[in-house]
């Protein structure tokens, strides 16, 4: 019996009229069923051509081939054809498949392989079209849309092949015409471009065109192997003229452009694309598509194809026991052991297989878990304890739809009989002596860990839990430049994020989170190529700035120190690149970090301002450079120098280029601490190298500008200042053996004094000059007895310190007002040479000026500052007064009575000189080398008993010892000279003066003749 067999005859009509230009005929695409006798089919049953007067049917193929099988119809497409889209939604099975069967009265068709599918919108100016905007019911309506259809198919009817135009929806926005056309076979794109641009000209519009079936897209047979290399092949039809673009879509995320990349490798032409994707992974799951863009004026077409990639995954595994340590407690136990794996729940279906090794039982596989984006599972195992040589050991092993594997295993360690272990706590399980617990951080990523020391008992947790955002957002960085979407702009979303992670500090405040944080500006930091713009430098500076709140103190400090680089280093080093490689045009300040940029030009510097630091930048060569100051920093680098401390906050200056010629760098600080008196300052700068501050390449310009420094490079910069005092070699030794020396001095001070006084106090002036001598010697060796009381000022408690700061404080004085009162008396004696001076007056006036005065000066000092308070009256970390600086402190209420007196007793000096130099002139006797001793004999016996080797305390006061040698050299002189001051004025005042010596000398004859006489007179009556 012969069948029946059903053709549909696919076939184009050619118009010889021309319908758009004149030039070209249109064409109609139509299908024809032709039902035939299955004895009637013949090789060429089919013409080749049909045609008469006005129209030609040409290009006749053979689409379907069909036939009735049992109540049904089984239909094949012929070479060159597929079945179309409408069938592939309705029977996803004839996808992809030659043949499908349908029922019996169906007739679907097979569409050819070349058909281009064109979707676009047009956008017409003026208001010839308005109607077709009015309910789309209205006649009004049918007119318009029928007019702007018959417009559009004029056009496109001209292209071969042309099968379907239809308006799918209107607009607003002038008028707005959604459309969709079919071409039948292949189409050239030239044609289309030249046919758009025609239409768009007549209606006045813009036209924006999408097509499917002009590019080809050739991808490997899915799925493939994980970590494999894949090769996708993007050709279009002909060349276009442009370079063709790639994106990947996954889920429902947005997409993204494949770019050149660790992973991705892309060699393109303007006709064919390959991409070489080297590492197939998750990140690369999703639809591809390949794009060519066409723009000419208001006319944009898009080219694209587009297919997916499957790949089949493999996991990251997690394995462990429970328990983790099985304690046996006879050596005939057999424990029961579940082995634990778990992975990131993902789409990929795995067989999961167990295999041990020394273990007694059978493995049993249980049901896997599956909750909050993981997937556990778990088998079932016994353990013996007769076997304490054995390492029994717990393997799984994952396979994928392409049984490729993954397996983690897991040794056992069995606590057995006599061994020793840690006991359960908390978390925390029996564990075996020696070894480290582990257990997986919940709803967070990362471990717990906790030796159990061979002692038995436990160490402190260690936890390295971090946020899962920040996890996240440590892999995403990770990823930034494997070619899935732009590194800038990858990074750019990276920062974004990290921005808004960081804004919440809790979300960071611990160790582990700070350490995953900082590895994100670590890891992107590192790309060569990175350029940040716009959004991406907020993000990034704000992340920045954020890490650096004082909340977040502990998580700096409380870093273990492993060896490798601190938190503070890795942050520091990261930053400074990312500097370099972020575009910052303008000054940007946030609450720990302040950025400015300024731009060197030729024969000038520049200058930029972070918190209150100036930078003056200075180079031969030209560019931009940005200045970064940061809060807090100072405190979390590693400083290994225990004699200097941080003051001030860390400043970053670099440039976006490298300079060549050498640069100038000139930093003005505000210090966090004021610098106190003659504590040396380091301009130092931060050493990668040494991992440690260096003043390599820096200077300090001194104490006249303490925060000023000048560098030679570009770095991060800091001050470093002393935490104690300079102290010149054999200062203290000096100090203690001259001070003892003048303590003993102006004892025997005070006991010639009592020998001679009757002998030397004969006439008003000499009983005057002596009461002043004993009153200089009394407070002076008061005052030093005080000074060696509190040489030492940590080892005695403040109120001592205070009293004895007070009690040098008024002896001091009184010492000088002593020696005003003898200098005004020798000043008398000089001037008024015959004038009697009245003792009782004198004497009542003097020590009203010597102990008044004094007194008074420190009471009122002490009560206006604070009430002698500390830092204010007196320093504890010298016991004595305070210098804050010029005309700063209390101690000018002792030095500015102090100058004024040896500024007076050195003029009561001169004047005696100036009368021993007239002295003999008068006597008719000139002899300049008499008159030269005579002015060197009277400096040196007045010097000491006047003060003046005070003058070099001024000098004291006003150097700093940080100045240099200078500085050096006169702390020795005032050193010397003062506390050896007992001795001098014993020298000088006591037993340089020939009446005192005389004196003495006659009594300690008179004692000695006393002596002999009592000897004599002894051995008389022995006799």
């Amino acid at each position: 019996m012969n069948k029946m067999w059903g053709f549909i005859l696919l076939y184009i009509l050619g118009l010889n009229i021309s319908q758009a230009t004149g030039e070209a005929p249109s064409t109609q695409m139509y299908y024809v069923k032709l039902t035939i006798d299955k004895s009637a089919i013949t090789n060429n049953m089919l013409p080749s051509n049909l045609s008469d007067s006005t129209r030609q049917v040409d290009e006749l193929h053979l689409t379907t081939t069909c036939k009735d099988v049992v109540g049904k119809r089984e239909c094949r497409c012929e070479s060159g054809h597929r079945w179309s889209d409408n069938v592939c939604q309705s029977n996803s099975k004839c996808c992809g498949n030659d043949t499908c069967t349908f029922p019996v009265n169906s007739s679907h068709v097979c569409v050819s392989t070349n058909t281009v599918t064109i979707r676009g919108s047009i956008r017409i100016q003026g208001t010839r079209f308005h109607d077709c905007l009015a309910d789309e019911h209205t006649e009004e309506f049918q007119n318009c849309s029928t007019e702007l259809l018959h417009e559009m198919k004029k056009v496109y009817s001209t292209l071969r092949g042309f099968d379907v135009l239809k308006i799918t929806k209107y607009g607003f926005g002038s008028i707005v015409a959604d459309l969709e056309m079919t071409i039948s076979k292949n189409m050239s794109p030239d044609d289309l471009m030249q046919k758009s641009e025609i239409l768009i000209a007549s209606l006045t519009a813009s036209l924006n065109l999408e097509t499917t079936g002009v590019v080809d897209l050739t991808m490997p047979h899915n799925p493939v192997k994980y970590g494999s290399q894949q090769q996708l092949v993007c050709t279009s039809q002909e060349d276009l003229s442009t370079m063709p673009v790639w994106w990947q879509k996954k889920d429902n995320e947005k997409a993204y452009p494949i770019t050149n990349g660790t992973e991705a490798d892309m060699t393109s032409t303007t006709r064919t694309s390959r991409l070489t994707l080297k590492n197939m992974s998750a990140f690369w799951e999703g639809q591809y598509t390949c794009e060519f863009h066409q723009k000419k004026g208001s006319l944009y077409i898009n080219h694209s194809a587009s297919a997916v990639m499957d790949v089949a995954l493999l996991p990251n595994i997690f394995i462990t026991t429970v328990p983790e340590f099985p304690r046996c407690r006879t050596m005939e136990d057999l424990l029961e052991v579940r082995g634990k794996c778990l992975i990131r729940e993902d789409n990929e279906t795995y067989n999961v297989t167990w295999r041990s090794q020394d273990m007694l039982a059978i493995i049993i596989p249980l049901k896997a878990d599956y909750s909050s984006g993981e997937a556990v599972y778990v088998a079932e195992t016994g353990v013996g304890c007769d076997s304490p040589n054995q390492r029994p050991k717990l393997t799984c092993t994952f396979h994928n739809i392409l049984n490729q594997t993954r397996d983690a295993s897991f040794d056992i360690n069995i606590i057995y009989v006599g061994e020793r272990f840690c006991e359960a706590e908390g978390d925390w399980g029996e564990t075996k002596a020696g070894l480290t617990a582990v257990l997986q951080c919940k709803d967070t990523d990362g471990l717990r860990q906790r030796k159990c020391r061979d002692n038995s008992t436990w160490e402190q947790e260690e936890v390295e839990c971090v946020n899962n955002d920040v996890s996240m957002l440590l892999r995403s960085a990770h990823v930034v430049d494997i070619g899935r979407g732009s590194l800038n702009e990858n990074a750019e979303e990276v920062f974004n994020r990290l921005g808004n992670v960081t804004n919440n500090s809790m979300a960071i405040n611990t160790v582990s989170n700070m350490k995953a944080t900082v590895d994100v500006l670590g890891v992107l930091s590192q790309q060569q190529r990175l350029r940040l713009n716009g959004s991406g430098v907020d993000g990034f500076l704000e992340s920045s700035s954020n890490l650096m709140e004082k909340s977040l103190e502990k998580t700096w400090t409380e870093e273990k120190d492993d060896g490798n680089l601190s938190l503070a280093e890795t942050y520091i080093s990261s930053v400074e690149k990312l500097i370099e490689a972020a575009n910052i045009t303008t000054n940007n300040t946030l609450k720990n970090i302040e950025v400015a940029t300024c731009n060197k030009e030729q024969g000038s510097g520049c200058t930029n301002t972070a918190f209150g630091v100036t930078v003056d930048f200075d180079s031969s060569d030209n560019g931009s450079v940005a200045t970064a100051g940061f809060k807090q920093l100072e405190n979390y680098l590693p400083h290994r120098d225990e004699k200097y401390g941080v003051n001030s906050i860390v400043v970053m200056t670099t440039t976006q280029k490298k300079h060549s010629g050498s640069v100038v760098v000139k930093i003005k600080f505000p210090l966090l601490r004021p610098r106190p008196r003659n504590v040396e300052i380091k301009c130092v700068s931060w050493e990668y190298a040494t991992r440690q501050w260096s003043p390599r390449g820096c200077e300090w310009m001194g104490p006249h500008d303490d925060g000023h420094c000048v560098c030679s490079h570009l770095s991060s910069f800091a001050i470093l200042m002393a935490r104690d005092p300079i102290v010149l070699p054999g200062m203290a030794e000096i100090t203690i053996v001259g001070l003892s020396i003048s303590v003993m001095s102006l004892v025997i001070n005070l006991v010639i004094e009592l020998i001679v006084w009757r002998a030397v106090v004969k006439t008003n002036t000499r009983y005057l000059r002596h009461v002043s001598q004993v009153n200089i010697s009394l407070c002076l060796l008061v005052a030093d007895c005080c000074f060696l009381a509190s040489f030492k000022p940590h080892e005695i408690p403040e109120i001592w310190c205070k009293a004895l700061v007070m009690l040098k404080h008024f002896c001091y004085l009184s010492m000088f007002f002593w020696m005003f009162c003898l200098s005004s008396t020798l000043l008398h004696q000089t001037v008024f040479l015959f004038h009697n001076m009245s003792k009782k007056i004198y004497i009542r006036f003097y020590i009203s000026l010597g102990y008044a005065c004094p007194l008074l000066i420190v009471l009122i000092t002490f009560l206006t500052n604070s009430g002698g308070a500390e830092g204010v009256y007196f320093s504890k970390e010298t016991c004595w007064l305070v210098y804050s600086g010029l005309f700063r402190g209390s101690i000018h209420t002792f030095i500015i009575p102090v100058g004024t007196i040896i500024i007076v007793n050195v003029f009561s000096m001169v004047v005696v000189i100036m009368k021993l130099l007239d002295h003999p002139k008068n006597a008719g006797s000139p002899d300049d080398r008499s008159a030269a001793k005579s002015v060197m004999r009277t400096v040196i016996l007045l010097t000491p008993i006047f003060g003046v080797t005070w003058i070099f305390g001024f000098g004291v006061t006003i150097v700093d010892l940080s100045s240099g040698i200078a500085a050096s050299l006169v702390n020795y002189v005032f050193i010397l000279l003062n506390s050896f001051q007992g001795l001098f004025i014993l020298l000088t005042t006591f037993l340089g003066d020939n009446l005192t010596r005389e004196a003495l000398l006659k009594h300690l004859k008179k004692r000695a003749s006393v002596g002999d006489s009592s000897m004599t007179l002894d051995t008389t009556l022995k006799n």
